[in-house]
């Protein structure tokens, strides 16, 4: 008797666990607020899965591989997301169940038209820029007439050589050191021409003997616990790096600069593989994070800019008038976007930048 009651227990109990509802999210490492879950669970019903990558490549392989279980992903404008919408790996966002897609900045919105055509695929999660992490007083130590407003501090041999001692990262992204390198030089970002990747490789061969590393996640590290002085990196990075350095109290006073000559913007985007399992809770989702309240804790939790205004009395002052983070008009005047490379120019910028790491 008790095993038949234990069976009819069992099928009543199937019903319901076939209606669970949940999302499954792929995200970068440290870029969200736990208690963004935490409210979205206990508001809607619906249980996340919440997986991380490190990189780009992990993320375009998983998704170009098809079947990968997730419903929510975190694609990068460039080169990631114009990618994943060329090859048709996402879905479109039906807006219409995207309510608080509304509260998206136009300007913003239209800066990813490059990468996204119409916005048919993505949202802006967080933004920000690649400029330089800076720590102020060691590199005057070693030039101290150097411009710290200045792409000149590590594209000029002259002063590279000098502040050499202290440490000078490069992040190991061709796609982003080669479009800085030829905004630099006046060129368009976007070049594909061979006389351009040609001056682009005779700047960045004549600072190699400079460069200490060549990192991306690692430069936070690096710059907090005073390895390096100078980064080209992430903006968020360099946020992230001098809140740490202040909590060791070691003494390394770090700064984020976007150069004056112009820092490239970049993009995370919400978006939904095409085969996502539950693109319904995709959709929940996304809506519910680009609530004001919800992606300003997010901006509060990781220190990178959101696209929606509407936050803005949500945010810390802190954080929303520090110009590494919220940048002022007059900045970003001459911030830039990049746009799809071919295949072709891909690999030789490829190649170029592989002599380059090795410096030959």
């Amino acid at each position: 008797m008790r095993l038949l009651w234990l069976l009819l227990g069992l099928l009543l109990a199937a019903p319901a666990w076939a209606q669970e509802r949940v999302v499954n999210v792929y995200n970068w490492t440290d870029y969200i607020d736990p208690y963004a879950i935490d409210q979205f669970q206990k508001q809607t019903g619906i249980r996340v899965r919440y997986d991380v990558y490190d990189s780009l490549e992990t993320l375009e392989a998983k998704l170009l591989a098809g079947n990968s279980g997730y419903d929510v992903v975190v694609p990068t404008s460039e080169p990631t997301l114009s990618r994943l919408v060329k090859t048709g790996a996402l879905a479109p966002l039906d807006r219409a169940k995207i309510p608080s897609w509304s509260g998206l900045d136009p300007a913003l919105m239209q800066r990813v038209q490059s990468s996204d055509p119409g916005n048919v695929h993505g949202a802006i999660y967080l933004w920000g820029t690649v400029g330089l992490g800076i720590n102020p007083d060691r590199i005057r130590a070693l030039a101290p007439d150097a411009p710290l407003d200045s792409w000149d501090l590590i594209f000029k041999p002259e002063i590279a050589r000098r502040i050499k001692p202290c440490g000078i990262t490069i992040m190991d992204s061709p796609n982003d050191v080669i479009a800085q390198a030829l905004k630099y030089l006046g060129r368009s970002p976007d070049s594909t021409e061979a006389a351009d990747l040609k001056d682009v490789e005779t700047l960045l061969m004549s600072i190699r003997p400079y460069i200490r590393n060549f990192q991306n996640g690692g430069a936070v590290n690096a710059l907090a616990a005073g390895d390096t002085c100078v980064a080209m990196t992430y903006s968020g990075d360099v946020i992230q790096a001098a809140a740490r350095a202040q909590e060791a109290a070691r003494g390394v006073q770090l700064r984020y600069v976007a150069p004056k000559e112009g820092a490239q913007l970049w993009f995370d985007t919400l978006a939904i593989p095409k085969d996502a399992p539950h693109p319904e809770e995709a959709l929940a989702f996304i809506n519910f994070v680009l609530q004001p309240q919800i992606i300003a804790g997010i901006t509060n939790q990781v220190r990178y800019a959101n696209a929606v205004p509407a936050s803005d009395a949500f945010i810390k002052p802190d954080i929303l008038h520090d110009p590494g983070i919220y940048p002022p008009d007059s900045l970003r005047q001459a911030f830039f976007t990049i746009g799809p490379v071919s295949s072709a120019a891909t690999r030789a910028r490829t190649r170029m930048w592989s002599r380059f790491k090795a410096g030959n």
